[in-house]
């Protein structure tokens, strides 16, 4: 004789065990998902790291000209890290191209001039003072000498003296320098715009310079004809 409590018993004990079997096909069905998912390959085979390497080098870039340049670069490169030997390569890249620009400058190139420098009117004021022997390129050797003179208690004394006197004839020295330039620039290019003081000065400047140390490099040696 089935007794009523005994009826709720067994069919609680039916559904959990349905339950069970539910939770347990459910649990099966996850698993081999997740092991269809972990066995599926990406149908090609893992690049090795060299020939990754290798096709991800490829020829290396020209080195930048300007900043804004460099800037996008950097940027398009997104940061990406290099190898050491990527890097080192890029340094002697642009370590070779700054030295041939520096060359090209140094030869007059136009192209590779400062803009202080470029123009007709301005190599033909560098030849002018180039070709002079100006008293204004004593300057740095003079400058030199004078250090000198003020650790010599003895001679001290006549060191402003002598600064005096060379900077009077200093003074006298760009002046007719810069007279010179201007002149001669207005008889060859009578319609630039370039002339006066500035012109002058940067005459006189280039002057105070000693030779193997003026850029762009002499194109006259003293005495020839301009």
């Amino acid at each position: 004789m089935k007794l009523p409590w005994k009826k709720d018993e067994t069919s609680a004990s039916a559904a959990g065990d349905t339950a069970s079997a539910d939770d347990g096909a459910g649990q099966s069905a996850a698993a081999t998902v997740t092991a269809r998912k972990q066995t599926e390959g990406k149908g090609r085979p893992t690049p090795r790291r060299r020939d990754a390497e290798g096709r991800r080098r490829g020829p290396v870039a020209p080195a930048p000209q300007t900043r804004s340049e460099a800037r996008a670069r950097k940027k398009e490169l997104g940061g990406a890290k290099l190898s050491r030997g990527e890097r080192k390569e890029q340094s002697d890249s642009r370590r070779t191209a700054r030295a041939e620009q520096r060359q090209k400058m140094m030869d007059g190139d136009e192209k590779y001039l400062m803009p202080r420098d470029k123009g007709p009117v301005r190599k033909f004021a560098r030849e002018i003072v180039d070709s002079r022997r100006n008293f204004a390129g004593l300057f740095m050797p003079f400058a030199v000498l004078l250090i000198v003179i003020m650790f010599l208690p003895a001679i001290a004394v006549y060191a402003t003296l002598l600064m005096l006197i060379f900077a009077v004839f200093l003074i006298i020295d760009g002046v007719i320098l810069g007279r010179i330039v201007n002149n001669r620039v207005r008889e060859r290019f009578p319609e630039t715009p370039d002339g006066g003081f500035k012109l002058g000065w940067y005459s006189f400047s280039r002057s105070m310079q000693m030779r193997f140390m003026r850029a762009p490099r002499p194109q006259v040696k003293p005495g020839d004809a301009v």
